[in-house]
């Protein structure tokens, strides 16, 4: 009852907030650019695809990039670049087609540069975080202009998946070039500008359409430029009673659809606090994931078990995270030992996006009700992202986005991967989960991998590195001339490609 009534008191300051705005907007000289223009929550940190590890960066690096396969909606490998074959459990050939083999300087991409792409992610000298991913590669042989053969070290009948890595040309690799902040790849958009962090000029290459990036870190900027005609279109990152709000304009089209970005809470599970599963087990059951989804995200997301969402094949559809019981976390608490003469007290981290934060400041009120004393440090995305991958921190919540292949659960928990080998960013160190972790990546039938990551799903939850919290709904508002765009499961930005603003 609490949590409705401060949420309610919360959605009317902000709607009363962008209704008392409106005044000015309406006084405004509406835009007349003939752009497309998005606004995002945040910039993109890295656009070389051998490097790039958060959500932006993926979505805008598809855009400029081909990798050799994609998924489609069902985590089905399906062609991009090239189709392939598997000559034997051990080697397998990949043949490029036509589609996407111009790179933006004009060269024609070819087996050689797909070689030296994942060389250069191979070289332990670059310490690329994907590396483990691909780390059964034994060699790379050209067999001429469009043939390239990969074996590995053992059969991996999962292999043509990890092949998702964006195509870099040949000569910059060697060159050293900054594909960080100067991408080169041979996508349908190039990059025109990007010289600040605030606005990125794109062109699409079919019909020179310029589309521009702007990153707007406050939601209610985003809005306020998207009513006065700013910008086009926002996907996602809005406080949800805005989101109802905007739906109500006719000159506006809101949209949504069920999504797989995976939101959790991690820990750093070297302190010597949240190292301890008991804590760790008393928040979880001090979350009230039901009161949060209805109540604050107005029924947007759905609750998660694990990271992969149930409709998955690797999947465990039976897990759907912890009850919500503040009895049952304050014993956990007291046989840690704390108790009300005894408080515990506890850094959480999160970015300094009000939504975010709006829903840190609610996690904090309800391990309040235990007996937990929660600070909550809130930061810019760099220094926040920066920080977590680099372990600084207690607990903290993020989320995963384009999760398709289950060996994610490698790259995340398995000890090999602390970064920057890996995303393994709470040091969590298991041997039994590296046991299955190794096994299955050994297994060569896929239902017997579906098993083994049905159990490791089960003993993570309760070896709990994570706390799941559960998989966001992806919402687009749009003005009413933008035509074309479709919104995909993983929040992707594919459908720029297409948009058109009549």
């Amino acid at each position: 009852m609490i949590m409705r009534m401060v949420s309610s008191k919360i959605s009317h300051i902000l709607v009363l907030f962008v209704l008392f705005s409106q005044l000015f907007i309406y006084g405004c000289k509406e835009s007349d650019r003939s752009t497309i223009a998005m606004g995002l929550n945040t910039s993109p940190v890295n656009l070389d695809p051998r490097y790039a590890t958060d959500a932006i960066s993926y979505r805008v690096s598809r855009l400029i990039y081909k990798s050799l396969i994609d998924f489609d909606e069902k985590y089905h490998v399906i062609p991009q670049l090239a189709v392939w074959q598997k000559l034997s459990p051990t080697h397998y050939r990949f043949i490029l087609g036509e589609k996407y083999r111009e790179f933006h300087d004009g060269s024609k991409l070819s087996s050689e540069d797909v070689k030296a792409t994942y060389d250069s992610v191979l070289n332990s000298n670059n310490v690329s975080p994907h590396r483990g991913s691909i780390a059964m590669i034994k060699s790379i042989e050209i067999v001429d202009f469009d043939t390239i053969d990969f074996k590995l070290s053992y059969p991996d009948p999962l292999f043509p998946g990890r092949c998702v890595i964006g195509i870099l040309p040949k000569k910059f690799i060697y060159k050293k070039h900054d594909f960080s902040r100067e991408p080169i790849g041979s996508g349908p958009i190039k990059i025109l500008y990007w010289e600040n962090d605030e606005n990125l000029k794109l062109k699409r290459i079919s019909d020179n359409k310029i589309i521009e990036l702007i990153t707007l870190k406050d939601p209610i900027v985003r809005v306020l430029k998207l009513l006065k005609g700013d910008i086009d279109l926002i996907q996602g990152n809005l406080p949800p009673e805005v989101i109802t709000w905007l739906g109500k304009k006719q000159y506006l089209n809101v949209e949504k659809k069920i999504g797989n970005t995976f939101t959790y809470i991690g820990f750093n599970l070297e302190d010597p606090i949240v190292g301890n599963i008991l804590i760790r087990n008393a928040i979880a059951h001090a979350i009230d994931r039901e009161s949060i989804i209805k109540y604050v995200m107005s029924s947007s997301a759905r609750k998660a078990g694990s990271l992969l969402p149930p409709e998955h094949w690797a999947s465990n559809s039976n897990l759907s995270g912890f009850k919500y019981n503040p009895k049952k976390s304050k014993k956990f608490l007291k046989d840690a030992g704390y108790d009300g003469l005894t408080p515990l007290k506890l850094i959480y981290k999160t970015s300094n996006d009000p939504f975010r934060l709006r829903l840190a400041t609610i996690i904090q009120k309800q391990l309040e009700s235990i007996g937990i004393e929660i600070e909550i440090r809130s930061y810019d995305w760099g220094t926040f992202y920066g920080d977590i991958k680099e372990g600084r921190f207690q607990m903290y919540s993020l989320s995963w986005v384009g999760l398709k292949m289950p060996d994610i659960f490698y790259y995340i928990f398995h000890s090999d991967s602390v970064p920057p080998y890996g995303a393994n960013r709470g040091r969590f160190k298991d041997a039994k989960v590296d046991e299955i972790l190794d096994l299955v990546r050994s297994e060569t039938s896929l239902n017997k991998q579906a098993i083994y990551y049905k159990n490791l799903q089960e003993y993570l939850m309760r070896s709990l590195p994570y706390i799941p919290l559960w998989y966001e709904d992806n919402v687009l508002i749009s003005k009413s001339n933008i035509k074309g765009y479709k919104l995909s499961t993983d929040g992707n930005f594919d459908s720029l490609i297409y948009i058109q603003n009549d």
